[in-house]
């Protein structure tokens, strides 16, 4: 069963299926079997064939499945593949640039994490979240990068990375959908590094990150759990709450509902 609370979705090429099972045991929220970027054009066919093998053998937990976009000539193929199999947990659309590009995937009958990479995308985020089938949203850093023409790894690019998140947050909220996945980090042998950009991501909204290493993983859960010092405030808030009172101080700092509903959530994602 997939955790629709992940904090991680961990990327496997379908070109080396030995490790599906390995990535499935890391302790990843989901595991994303990709068919799009870390398969050569010329080895698509065998990735989708190694993919349709493992699928039929596989009783575990469901996966997702990064296709190839719509457009694209292993579409079709990848969508089908998808519908065949029960343990497909959800697509990952890449490069989805409007509601059409959803409703594609309609007859697969699976629910859609579309990617935005684009400006296109960015621009038709309302209605793409509105579609039906759509999960949650997610966005593809370097590639989003490369089609606004900003330079990777910059302060500038944070900036306009951070309004293309915000916009992403903003409408996924508004769609009710469940909340954005942060695109990935490149780093994978700097624990600090991984778990700051993930406390970031955690308080900017985001619900986890897109993981391209299994040794991200724990660094990840650690940066989008709450500090010790503020599941103890939250403590401290949800058994001042019982008295029943509307509004109350803890800590000399006032509280009513808005505050208790934080601490909700704080508590919820020290679980």
């Amino acid at each position: 069963m997939i955790d629709r609370k992940l904090k991680t979705m961990l990327f496997v090429p379908a070109t080396r299926p030995e490790r599906i099972e390995k990535a499935l045991a890391s302790g990843a929220g989901a595991v994303i079997v990709d068919l799009e970027d870390s398969v050569p054009p010329d080895a698509k066919a065998v990735a989708r064939e190694s993919l349709e093998n493992f699928l039929m053998h596989h009783d575990g937990p469901g996966i997702y499945v990064r296709i190839n976009g719509r457009g694209t000539d292993g579409f079709d193929s990848d969508v089908a593949l998808c519908a065949r199999h029960e343990k497909v947990a959800g697509i990952m659309l890449p490069k989805a640039e409007s509601a059409e590009d959803i409703m594609a995937l309609a007859h697969a009958g699976k629910p859609v994490i579309p990617l935005i990479e684009s400006a296109k995308g960015l621009l038709a985020l309302s209605t793409i979240a509105a579609t039906p089938a759509v999960e949650r949203l997610s966005y593809g850093g370097l590639d989003l990068s490369d089609d606004l023409g900003i330079e990777g790894n910059t302060e500038g690019a944070e900036r306009i990375l951070d309004q293309c998140r915000y916009q992403i947050l903003v409408c996924s909220r508004a769609a009710g959908l469940l909340p954005p996945i942060d695109t990935v980090f490149p780093v994978f042998d700097d624990e600090q590094a991984v778990t700051m950009r993930a406390r970031r991501a955690r308080n900017m909204g985001f619900a986890g990150m897109l993981c391209i290493h299994p040794r991200q993983i724990a660094a990840v859960q650690s940066g989008f759990a709450p500090e010790a010092h503020q599941v103890e405030w939250a403590t401290k808030v949800m058994e001042a709450a019982k008295s029943g009172d509307g509004a109350f101080k803890v800590d000399g700092q006032m509280v009513d509902a808005p505050v208790i509903a934080m601490a909700k959530t704080i508590l919820e994602r020290a679980q």
